[in-house]
């Protein structure tokens, strides 16, 4: 079997349809559990996904129960969370607990694993022209790892001293000292062991993508004719490749504290008024690692969507993207930035104002590619004949998120503002709009418009418009209001708000965000339910449903392994030749030569032929 895959990984055009019938004779598990195929391995990692955002959903629930009616008592609880529900009241410790498992499992087990290891591996191979990734082992080995990281994870949800706690940024010197809370005790040493795990499978899982981009494009992809999605996933694995490992060494050194009795974030420490003996450790040492990698992990959260949501836009609107070379300009303006704004999360820890000023400059400026990425949408969207798909309309939905959270970004990147926001709701309902719920429609968005592709069936449109407005209408209800109670001053993360008399004014508007909140959620099911049932139900896809124009409509409708059972198709032109004057149809895909549409050549594409 390994021979086989060596050889479908060469990519041989000549032999090609050989090679896709070496693998009709693979057993079950060979075929959907230890695939090599990028595509079931892709789907393998959204069914994860899908699984860990409802768990993560819950847990939200859980959670604006407790904020919505924190004097109630949920007695129905019991049942579920077990001793974490005492006479009907949330234990605090395990509220925190749910707090940093939440955002743990958003930011990383559904919108950076779920996200690009589902996008990524599906489209990479498909839309440049390649029989698999450059090694199917590697991609594998780096789902199995998630698997693994996933599974010692939600094993932590079960402890009799609860998962982890102190927040999903897990700051010293809750998480490096085991006996400070519960949640710092064994929950804590188990997600230091799954998120090193899931490094480790991100690592195995960039160094795919970027390899299999540089050195499997078919005849005449060029790096000018790559959709633009290829774009921003080659960059969104680079930008984790280059962060990731600062994340490992702050969890690595984390574990050494805790376990080896050294002192890297620790000093000075009392507990219970007794003095600890580390000493010359320092807390905010941590915050400099794991914000290094935690801005550059905002953007590779938001950046797979920005492919995703351009291709569906230009495709929706049947007009070429506007301003292809400067999309691809912001997405690289977008990373290198990334990497020098990490300390606009730290104006609080005492740092020199001269150093906060370069920072804030720093934040505001990366505030241009962003821009220059929604005028290009909005002028792509302006006066095309645009069809309202599902996947459009999340798109849309996109766009929209992206603009509300973008521009409290930019009153969070002045270090005068934040100082007086830091830790409130303000921040809270920023990072969910820009990166949160705007990362979930792009990750819709693409369900939606590569489900005919992934499963050989079409999603219900009619259950899909109905999906995107209850979410929509819900997320705005949750999170606009959070703007206005965090300019306010309400903090984050406190289980009980009730004893600060400042803060009774809000028990009305928490109530209305639990009950939006509830409903934004409960909207999800249907979503899962039009997923399962048009797997099995659905109506059969066409070969192109969209009438898009780049290579992975060019393979069967059910694709094997391998893609394409002939010789893989060259390219001839850039993948948004919609609408063009002259031609017969408002789609012209990428395989089609310049021979073939003499009455829409424009002058400099009547010599390349």
């Amino acid at each position: 079997m390994s021979s086989t895959d060596i050889a479908i990984n060469q990519t041989d055009m000549h032999h090609g349809h050989e090679e896709h019938d070496h693998h009709h004779d693979l057993n079950f598990f060979e075929k959907y559990i230890f695939s090599l195929d990028h595509k079931i391995i892709a789907k393998q990692y959204l069914f994860m996904g899908i699984l860990w955002a409802f768990i993560g959903g819950f847990l939200s629930v859980l959670f604006r129960l407790q904020l919505g009616w924190p004097e109630a008592t949920f007695t129905f609880l019991e049942p579920i969370l077990g001793g974490w529900v005492q006479n009907g009241k949330i234990d605090p410790e395990f509220y925190l607990a749910m707090v940093t498992m939440h955002g743990t499992i958003m930011v990383f087990f559904v919108l950076t694993a779920g996200l690009s290891g589902t996008f990524s591996n599906f489209l990479i191979p498909l839309q440049i022209g390649a029989r698999d990734m450059a090694s199917g082992f590697m991609n594998m080995l780096s789902f199995w790892i998630f698997f693994l990281a996933s599974i010692i994870m939600f094993t932590s949800l079960f402890l009799d001293s609860g998962p982890a706690g102190g927040g999903w940024t897990i700051y010293p010197p809750l998480s490096a000292l085991p006996q400070a809370i519960q949640g710092s005790g064994t929950g804590m040493t188990l997600w230091l062991i799954s998120m090193a795990l899931f490094i480790i499978s991100q690592l195995l899982g960039g160094v795919n993508y970027i390899t299999t981009v540089i050195n499997l494009r078919t005849k005449g992809m060029s790096m000018t004719k790559l959709p633009l999605t290829i774009w921003a996933f080659t960059l969104t694995a680079i930008l984790g490749l280059l962060s990731f490992p600062v994340l490992l060494s702050a969890a690595l050194l984390l574990i050494f504290d805790r376990s080896f009795g050294t002192s890297f974030f620790l000093s000075d420490i009392y507990i219970a008024g007794q003095a600890l003996s580390n000493t010359g450790g320092s807390p905010i040492l941590f915050q400099h690692l794991f914000w290094f990698l935690g801005h550059p992990e905002v953007y590779i959260v938001i950046l797979p969507t920005f492919g995703i949501v351009s291709e569906v836009i230009a495709t929706n609107s049947r007009k070429p993207i506007f301003g292809y070379r400067a999309m691809i300009g912001s997405m690289l303006g977008i990373a290198v930035l990334s990497f020098v704004v990490w300390a606009h999360h730290m104006f609080v820890t005492g740092m020199n104002p001269f150093l906060g000023s370069v920072f804030m400059f720093l934040t505001l400026i990366i505030a241009v590619p962003s821009a220059v990425k929604v005028f290009n949408w909005i002028a792509t969207l302006w006066r095309g004949n645009i069809r309202f798909t599902s996947a459009m309309m999340f798109a849309i939905g996109f766009v929209s998120l992206f603009i509300s959270g973008g521009l409290t970004g930019i009153i969070l990147g002045n270090s005068a503002l934040d100082i007086q926001l830091h830790d409130t709701y303000f921040v809270v309902a920023h990072f969910h709009l820009v990166m949160g719920a705007a990362a979930f429609f792009g990750m819709f968005c693409g369900i939606y418009h590569w489900f005919p592709k992934m499963f050989g069936r079409m999603m219900d449109e009619k259950m899909g418009f109905v999906h995107f407005w209850l979410t929509f209408i819900a997320v705005y209800l949750v999170f606009m209001p959070m703007h206005y109670v965090g300019i306010a001053g309400f903090p984050r993360r406190y289980y009980n708000w009730t004893g600060f008399e400042t803060f009774n004014m809000f028990t009305d508007l928490n109530t209305f965000i639990s009950i939006a909140a509830i409903i934004g959620f409960t909207a999800q099911f249907l979503f899962l339910f039009n997923f399962i049932y048009s797997m099995f139900k659905g109506r059969r896809a066409s070969l192109n449903p969209w009438h898009s124009n780049t290579l992975e409509w060019t393979t069967p409708v059910n694709p094997g392994h391998g893609n394409w059972p002939g010789e893989i198709p060259a390219v001839y032109r850039w993948p948004y030749d919609y609408s063009k004057p002259g031609a017969a149809e408002d789609f012209i895909p990428q395989n089609v030569p310049f021979s073939e549409t003499q009455s829409s050549n424009l002058p400099q594409e009547r010599v390349l032929e």
